[in-house]
């Protein structure tokens, strides 16, 4: 299978690896938006440690109409970036290429359909965790299960074909015909640790070890799950905040994104996240108040970087 991979962050460098370390058959590239990066990234190859250690050299190119027409895209760019990782790969798509989104928070997934359609959309998610050491160095923090699926509910032999190639990757996939569900789920998931996290600069773990940390977490997903619920999602787990609890202790040495993106002074997710839920939640007649703390408190760290005390 022809994979393309957007986006060299921490999934989209793990995933690459993984992939590319899976079978000689297997045709998989990097899509990057800067050329010296990628220049150095394919001089050096990509470094996996951690849960996985491997070194791997890499396809990588800035320049989607040199890889060609690809069988699979999969967009590993941060949400508000998606807009522009879709235009960037027209060049790679026909009437057989599945686009997949395993991207944090909600709204990704309209972008991809208005492009491909529903039928060619793949959206899901992962419970692998992944920290950024470097260009093309990832410290693998977790592992657990990816979920995939399309908008129509429908399990055709492509879906079956992308979730063959990752489990024959040692990326553990199956597939679900509630991709809502899915989402809405991955969404509470990260809207009770992203934010916590990222404010209080702890890693997935240490979230457990505070009672105050714990209190909040509890908070945000009791309320993440009244918007879900209202929402008509139906989650893939029946108790969410020991499904939160868990992928906390299963990622526990995890740095989530969110956190590395205040350490590195980035812009952060944190609107299609606990933002989302804000939303969603006027639109709903559901009160969120820690929702509306967390998005705060995180907006407020991004526009005041320059006005920060440095230790």
């Amino acid at each position: 299978m022809k994979i393309v991979i957007v986006g060299p962050g921490a999934m989209g460098c793990l995933f690459t690896g993984l992939l590319a370390q899976a079978k000689p058959d297997n045709d998989i590239w990097l899509l990057d938006k800067d050329p010296e990066r990628a220049k150095r990234i394919k001089a050096r190859g990509i470094s996996v440690e951690g849960i996985n250690n491997f070194k791997s050299s890499v396809n990588i190119t800035t320049d989607p109409n040199f890889i060609g027409h690809s069988e699979l895209v999969i967009i590993c760019t941060k949400s508000y970036d998606t807009e522009t990782a879709l235009n960037s790969i027209k060049p790679l798509l026909k009437d057989d290429t599945n686009v997949l989104s395993l991207q944090n928070g909600i709204g990704n997934l309209q972008f991809i359909t208005d492009l491909v359609g529903e039928e060619r959309t793949v959206c899901g998610m992962t419970a692998l965790g992944a920290t950024l050491k470097g260009e093309g160095k990832v410290r693998q923090t977790g592992k657990g299960e990816t979920i995939i699926g399309k908008p129509t509910g429908k399990i055709f032999r492509d879906l079956r074909n992308i979730a063959n190639t990752f489990n024959a990757a040692g990326i553990s996939t199956k597939t679900s015909r509630d991709v809502n569900g899915v989402i809405w789920s991955k969404l509470i998931i990260n809207a009770g640790i992203n934010a916590l996290a990222a404010i209080c600069r702890l890693s997935n773990g240490a979230l457990l070890m505070h009672e105050g940390t714990k209190e909040l977490m509890r908070q945000a997903v009791i309320e993440s799950t009244k918007v879900a619920k209202k929402k008509k999602a139906k989650l893939i787990f029946d108790d969410p905040l020991q499904k939160v609890e868990s992928i906390c202790k299963n990622t526990a040495a995890n740095i989530c994104s969110m956190l590395q993106d205040i350490m590195r002074k980035k812009q952060t997710e944190i609107d299609f996240i606990n933002g989302a839920i804000v939303r969603h939640a006027k639109n709903s007649g559901v009160k969120v108040p820690v929702n509306e703390m967390l998005t705060q408190l995180v907006k407020v760290m991004e526009s005041s970087y320059k006005e920060q005390v440095e230790r």
